[in-house]
């Protein structure tokens, strides 16, 4: 719905208020005082607008122009120019890669011309904080309509559009009420999963803080569905801006009668409550989940009984995560036909990926399932960062595979991602260069879910841990092929006896790694090599004196003091005491310091 007050939309996403968004906002509105303008001109924080390499954002509307890349002064300039003037100010506009400058945002800017915004339709376009603007854009029309169905023409509906659970696992969400509501219980209960704990994701937190109320509304009508009177959502401390914008819209939906006793007129009653989590990645799980919503420690338990038989309390539950709940208002207004138009027979609908690692447009997209890696990447992301070669795409965080540069061209839906050895996982897509070392990469996801192991079961608490100090020692250089053959053997062993998905995926990394990348865990053990030049204990920092002019800048930044030269004479680094920071490589100006591999010995350097 096009704006048509003179308003300016500016970005708040997490990337956005940590490039300065907040004193661009303070200089639109100082400068919109100053000219009288304050009361014709709203500046209004919305959610997060995907591209956050271009953040600060701001959208003028009516005309739609999209500035990027803002600072204060680019606030002042834009008032007095384009709201007081009428003109266009071409420097602060996305450049396309000739140089043209695009002023309108989704017609034109590349980032945005192949997406499709289901899940993410009001980012960017709405307040979050005014329940006004979400029923503005149809909200809660999708609740009113499903109250007038039946609750099983509502889960019907759901199970016709082949919607899959987004938070990793891709079971049937319509399969899932559909269990739910055979159960014969005094009480039901329905879960949002917002514990995103991946590295890398955002996914889920974009859309809690932009548009809570689509949450909301998804999670009435599965209340509805499968006859729960009560909801919570799960949602990790970490995200203190998206808790205060879920707490407005829960108060918000009470006051105007979407949430509480008989909702709308009818004999429907539901409402939630928020759980905040500590941070514990293993509650993403959701037996771990329930039981720290109870108040117990966030373990696992043996399944079945599946939550949809015995959750919460020993009652029925249904969980889904926040981007599957997203979908479900759009799809009851819509229509489960209007939803298989997009994506692929299997794995119908859209999917919201946090496009982060080293690529040129990093941020948050949604685009039809089945797009392939090559879409994603290279016309979306815009390629990778410095123009160097794609080496891999690391899909579904720590419980995810990473696949080589040669699958490129790979549909992105769950059965294509499996057979690579990959999962879709929530959503974290990180894209790899050729200087990543996938050693160090799979030693850093293991080092991860080795931190965030409750426990419990022996496999992965003591499993997982073996396998990291096998991955470390390799990585510094004392690694054997014994110890490639005994790391790929426990891998499959924590895979197949622990006791839930995170011990369960932890070696997925691993084995993915060891199944495209052998030849750099090979050269790492034979050679005593990292072909990446990534892994400090195999590489050294040396100084050409053929091209170094002894500007003394390098021994100026070094942190322990380990360059030694006089002015305008060639320097020398001491191997001995060299930390392998990469200061001195990031500060010479004449590229007379680089990395070599295998790295000098010791008594090299002291001879």
């Amino acid at each position: 719905m096009p704006l048509t007050t003179n308003t300016i939309l500016i970005c708040a996403g997490g990337a956005c208020i940590s490039a300065g968004e907040k004193s661009v906002k303070d200089a639109f509105e100082e400068e919109l005082r100053k000219y009288g303008l304050d009361e014709v001109v709203r500046v209004i924080e919305t959610g997060c607008m995907g591209a956050c390499t271009l953040g600060p954002i701001a959208v003028i509307y009516p005309e739609s122009v999209f500035y990027q890349k803002l600072t204060p002064d680019a606030a002042r300039e834009i008032v007095e120019e384009h709201i007081l003037k009428g003109r266009i100010v071409e420097k602060y506009l996305y450049k396309a890669s000739e140089g043209k400058p695009v002023p309108r945002v989704h017609e034109e800017v590349p980032f945005f011309k192949k997406q499709v915004r289901i899940v993410t339709r009001n980012l960017g376009v709405i307040d979050p904080t005014k329940i006004e603007e979400y029923i503005a854009r149809d909200g809660y029309f999708a609740l009113a309509k499903a109250l007038q169905m039946k609750p099983e023409d509502v889960i019907k509906e759901i199970k016709d559009s082949g919607l899959r659970g987004r938070g990793g696992a891709g079971f049937p969400t319509g399969l899932k009420w559909e269990l739910a509501a055979r159960q014969k219980a005094e009480k039901k209960f329905v879960v949002c999963n917002a514990d995103e704990g991946d590295p890398g994701a955002f996914m889920d937190r974009s859309v809690l803080e932009g548009d809570p109320h689509a949450v909301i509304e998804g999670m009435a009508i599965a209340a509805y569905a499968i006859g729960a009177q009560k909801g919570f959502v799960y949602v990790r401390a970490e995200y203190p801006l998206a808790i205060e914008r879920l707490n407005i819209a829960l108060n918000q939906a009470r006051e105007y009668g979407f949430l509480g006793g008989n909702i709308m007129g009818t004999d429907f009653s539901f409402d939630i409550e928020i759980r905040i989590g500590a941070g514990a990645f293993v509650c993403g799980e959701e037996t771990a989940l329930m039981a720290s919503i109870e108040g117990e420690r966030g373990q696992p338990k043996v399944k079945p009984p599946y939550p949809v038989e015995k959750g919460l309390w020993g009652y029925p539950t249904v969980i889904n995560n926040v981007e599957t709940l997203a979908n479900v208002p759009w799809i009851i207004r819509n229509g489960a036909k209007e939803f298989r138009k997009y994506g692929t027979e299997n794995s119908p609908g859209t999917k919201v990926f946090a496009l982060a690692g080293k690529v040129k447009n990093t941020g948050l997209v949604e685009v039809p399932m089945g797009i392939t890696l090559r879409e994603l990447i290279y016309e979306i992301g815009g390629g990778i960062a410095g123009d160097k070669k794609l080496k891999a795409i690391q899909t579904g965080g720590p419980s995810g595979g990473c696949i080589p540069a040669e699958y490129v061209d790979t549909p992105v839906d769950f059965e294509s991602l499996q057979k690579l050895g990959a999962i879709m996982g929530s959503g974290g897509m990180i894209v790899m260069d050729e200087d990543d070392c996938m050693v160090d990469v799979a030693r850093f996801f293991l080092e991860f879910t080795v931190e965030e192991s409750c426990g419990k079961c022996t496999p992965c608490r003591e499993g997982t841990k073996k396998m990291l100090e096998i991955l470390e020692k390799i990585t510094s250089g004392e690694g054997t092929e014994e110890d490639i053959e005994e790391l790929e053997k426990l891998a499959h062993v924590v895979k197949d006896t622990s006791l839930c998905g995170l011990g369960q995926t932890a070696p997925n990394p691993v084995l993915s790694t060891l199944r495209y990348f052998r030849d750099e865990y090979l050269a790492h053990v034979k050679e005593k090599r990292c072909p990446s030049k990534k892994c400090k204990a195999l590489i050294s920092y040396v100084i050409d004196p053929e091209k170094c002019v002894g500007c003394t800048a390098c021994a100026r930044v070094c942190p322990v003091q380990c360059i030694s030269g006089q002015v305008r004479q060639p320097h020398v680094i001491d191997q001995a005491e060299c930390v392998r920071c990469g200061s001195c490589i990031e500060v010479c100006r004449f590229g007379a310091i680089s990395k070599v591999t295998p790295a000098l010995p010791v008594e090299e350097a002291v001879e």
